[in-house]
């Protein structure tokens, strides 16, 4: 029998509840009737049902970083798992596991004491949990994989309370949702990721440019890019200058382009392989030379101040045609504001040999993914404008879209959006695996996959799952 929740608990009111329910999105402003905050699998579990006793909506707190602002959820109940931030690597096994509240600024210095890494977010107050479950994009994705590539097996907690363990062995269909179908399936209080031998230095850094060379560049570095080795890891992101003393003080506050670069495998052929970049141009700023990965990890940090108003959405791109180029630069410079990026990351390598079907995740053959990061200071008089920039961009880019997305990425953009990113088929597959472990949809303050009972659709027998 499942104990009473007797763990540490926020209501409004109470010293530390402001704090703890603030995220990553300035123009989240949610208040949780309460703010859970368990250090155990049990005291998960007994939050959880404690929860649906109520009748109360749920919401998972891992790291606060989502656009949506999914881990508060107004009038609700939050379970806050930041205490579950354990990291344990174990170097001869080149395995890492982590509590489902860590963050990846964590993760990475942990596994870099060992010269081993796995794919993790560009940022790293990013939440391991969100980015493992929404599939994981990161610097190392053509070298090492998506983040969810690399995962072994989870613990959860499901929405009756019951503690499982999800691996290619047991529990096969919950762990292939898992591997990308986001947070609709339970709550994951542990991850166990195989590691690689990554670091501890790579070359890695930025080239930036002025905004009028924006065409030339992203033209250029998207024919670089397309027979790249899988040690680049990179992106190209339209920008506006920022006031920092590396910036020539002509060109601080105006459109420019970045490339950012991250080659993790032997600095000498990184060197080598890099050159016609670095000499295309040539770039006004290059900071690219050897570092630590860690310091790779942290390099967009700075322009990505928490408490900002942020609207994203994003898309796969079939390919980056002259006519796309252009229509991306006119609509997307200059931004409102000076905090907005527009970033494409090339893709490919790794993460497109792995199966189609091996995973929840829903798109692999892209070349590209485009993320449209909107960013303001927090003024809710700028808020439409800001949107409306956004929404407009996106529509230009729509006819080089995929029609799938990476969900990490994108804002409350409703179920048909969400059944997009994985197909039909596979949401369909995804709905029959939350009609098993979720049918009264718990777990929906997410990028929801829905029971059928709730689209009217009929149940479909899910595909057995092949050991992988």
């Amino acid at each position: 029998m499942t104990q009473p929740y007797t763990g540490t608990t926020l209501r409004p009111g109470e010293p530390g509840y402001d704090d703890a329910r603030r995220v990553f999105n300035g123009l989240i402003d949610r208040r949780p009737e309460r703010i859970l905050r368990p250090t155990t699998d049990e005291e998960v579990a007994a939050a959880v049902l404690s929860a649906v006793d109520a009748g109360s909506l749920v919401s998972v707190y891992g790291g606060g970083h989502g656009v949506t602002g999914a881990a508060v959820v107004d009038g609700g109940v939050c379970i806050d798992l930041r205490e579950m931030d354990r990291v344990e690597v174990d170097p001869d096994e080149r395995l890492l596991r982590v509590g489902g509240g860590a963050t990846w600024g964590k993760v990475d210095a942990a596994t870099q004491q060992h010269g081993l890494a796995v794919t993790g977010g560009r940022m790293s107050t990013t939440g391991v949990a969100g980015l493992a479950l929404g599939s994981g994009s990161g610097w190392l994705e053509r070298h090492c994989g998506l983040t969810c590539d690399n995962l072994l097996e989870a613990r959860v907690v499901t929405a009756d309370g019951r503690v499982v363990t999800a691996s290619k062995d047991e529990n096969a269909d919950l762990f292939w949702a898992l591997r990308g179908g986001g947070g609709s399936f339970g709550i994951v209080t542990e991850f166990a990721f195989h590691l690689h031998e990554i670091g501890p230095t790579v070359l890695g850094g930025m080239l930036l440019y002025p905004g009028h060379l924006a065409r030339e560049v992203i033209t250029f570095w998207s024919e670089f890019v397309a027979d790249a080795p899988d040690e680049l890891g990179s992106g190209v992101a339209l920008v506006t200058a920022p006031p920092a003393d590396f910036v020539p003080e002509p060109a601080r506050g105006k459109p420019a382009v970045g490339i950012i670069v991250c080659w993790s495998g032997s600095l000498d052929e990184g060197t080598r392989a890099l050159e016609p970049l670095r000499a295309f141009g040539p770039p006004a700023v290059d900071l690219v030379g050897p570092m630590p990965y860690t310091e790779v990890q942290q390099l967009i940090d700075a322009g990505n101040p928490p408490g900002m108003h942020n609207y994203w959405s994003a898309d796969f791109l079939t390919g980056l045609p002259g006519e796309a180029v252009d229509a991306l630069v006119s609509h997307a410079q200059p931004a409102p504001s000076p905090l907005s990026q527009t970033i494409v990351i090339h893709l490919g390598g790794a993460l497109a040999r792995v199966g189609e079907e091996e995973t929840a995740f829903g798109q692999r053959q892209a070349p590209f993914n485009v993320h449209y990061l909107t960013m303001w200071p927090p003024d809710h008089a700028e808020d439409q404008r800001n949107i409306d920039y956004t929404r407009a961009l996106v529509a230009a880019m729509k006819p080089w879209a995929s029609g799938n997305a990476y969900l990490n990425f994108i804002g409350d953009e409703g179920l048909t959006r969400v059944e997009a990113a994985f197909g039909r088929e596979k949401f369909a597959r995804l709905q029959a695996i939350k009609d098993r472990w979720d049918p009264e949809n718990v777990f929906r303050h997410n990028q929801n996959i829905p029971p059928t009972r709730e689209t009217g659709r009929q149940p479909v027998t899910p595909t057995p799952v092949a050991a992988t």
